[in-house]
């Protein structure tokens, strides 16, 4: 499923979209200023059928004013878009997208964000397929994982694909 993030600021929106597969995140640009309109059309022209908004919560996952911002703005995506809208948990993506930048990583700050954003989305959902795959969905279901791979030894985007070509940040 390919997806689209956006990481909703006041001014601009930085955006990412995923592959086909919904497996590795790009860097699309920044959209300025952060219209609804702006991010519909580019949604489909990049033939997205997901959106993720970024929702910027505290360390300690309170929301504020910012949050309820991009909760509205997520909002008024889904009444002008066909396919679903989702909020989810932003937090450390701009600092990792500081570091990508200061790893050589070219695309303006708030894509390389959004970029983070998308990876950290997918990597969760595909945890969450593959524990119901592991539940025995009959003949279509996932095979078992060879002992020391599956979602935590796998080479999945964070390592293979990124597309910012930063290596993974480590805190």
């Amino acid at each position: 499923m390919r997806v689209l993030a956006v990481d909703h600021g006041a001014a601009r929106a930085g955006c990412a979209i995923s592959d086909p597969t919904g497996t590795i995140a790009r860097p699309l640009g920044v959209i300025e200023p952060a219209e609804p309109q702006a991010v519909a059309r580019l949604a489909v022209e990049q033939e997205a059928e997901m959106v993720v908004v970024g929702l910027p919560v505290s360390l300690s996952g309170a929301e504020g004013p910012q949050a309820a911002e991009a909760r509205a703005f997520g909002e008024a995506l889904d009444e002008i878009l066909g396919v679903p809208v989702e909020t989810y948990d932003e937090r450390l993506t701009t600092r990792l997208a500081e570091r990508s930048a200061h790893a050589g990583a070219s695309s303006p700050p708030d894509a390389l964000a959004a970029a983070h954003l998308l990876e950290s989305y997918l990597h969760s959902h595909a945890r969450a397929g593959d524990e119901v795959a592991d539940r025995g969905a009959g003949p279509a279901a996932t095979p078992e994982p060879e002992p020391g791979q599956g979602a935590e030894g796998d080479r999945s985007s964070d390592e293979a694909g990124r597309a910012d070509g930063a290596e993974e940040p480590t805190e």
